[in-house]
């Protein structure tokens, strides 16, 4: 995170930072990204940067941080918009719809969460996905807890397994549709218009059928 020199920046310095630092890690990833043209596009000297984070990691870190927020911010208020009290895996499909949409719309988000998935080196991988994990169990987990306390999910469905499944999913959805190669299977490497809606609602109709509450039979009159 940032030491307390960032703090007494110019407002506007930062923001110039910020702008350099997605637009090249977006382009190049984290640990190829250079900071030497961080540094000229933000106007500072490659020093300064080393006085505002104490390491590449740091820096790496923050800037998944501010991303990462941006999506969340924008994910919390239609979670909000879309009720999360109605029955989970109705809920989950429309939400999972509008994350699609999101990523269409962003692509300065969408080149910043690839950086993070296809992050070759091992110190600046976990640097970038520990906050992206952080921030997408922090809304997670508390939609699925909810869940299974209506009953929408068994009362013995393994829950840290479906946020398991969950974490593979959002970020395999923010991307496939825009990136090719990752998804040989759901039609996501050329999809049509609606293939993306296809492809979620397969999705989460498996994640139903393993944790939905098993329906009662039912019981026949007596006459």
């Amino acid at each position: 995170m940032p030491t307390v020199t960032w703090a007494r920046v110019d407002p506007a310095r930062r923001a110039a930072v910020v702008e350099a630092a997605e637009a090249e890690f977006g382009a190049h990833g984290f640990s190829r990204g250079s900071l030497n043209v961080i540094a000229r596009r933000a106007g500072v000297a490659k020093g300064s940067l080393f006085q505002y984070f104490a390491d590449k990691r740091d820096l790496y870190a923050f800037i998944a941080d501010v991303g990462s927020q941006r999506v969340r911010s924008y994910m919390e208020a239609r979670i909000r918009e879309l009720d999360p009290s109605r029955p989970f895996f109705e809920f989950l499909t429309d939400l999972l719809d509008d994350w699609v949409a999101y990523f269409a719309d962003h692509p300065r988000e969408r080149a910043l969460h690839a950086a993070a998935s296809f992050e070759v080196d091992t110190d600046a991988r976990i640097s970038v996905r520990s906050v992206i994990h952080r921030h997408y169990l922090e809304v997670l987990r508390p939609l699925v807890r909810d869940a299974q306390a209506r009953g929408d999910l068994r009362a013995d469905a393994d829950t840290d397994a479906l946020l398991s499944l969950l974490l593979l999913i959002f970020p395999h959805l923010a991307l496939a549709p825009y990136v090719r190669g990752m998804d040989p299977i759901l039609g996501l490497d050329e999809p049509t218009p609606e293939q993306p809606a296809l492809a979620v609602r397969r999705l989460v109709a498996v994640l139903s059928a393993a944790f939905s509450p098993a329906k009662q039979p039912m019981k026949k009159e007596v006459t």
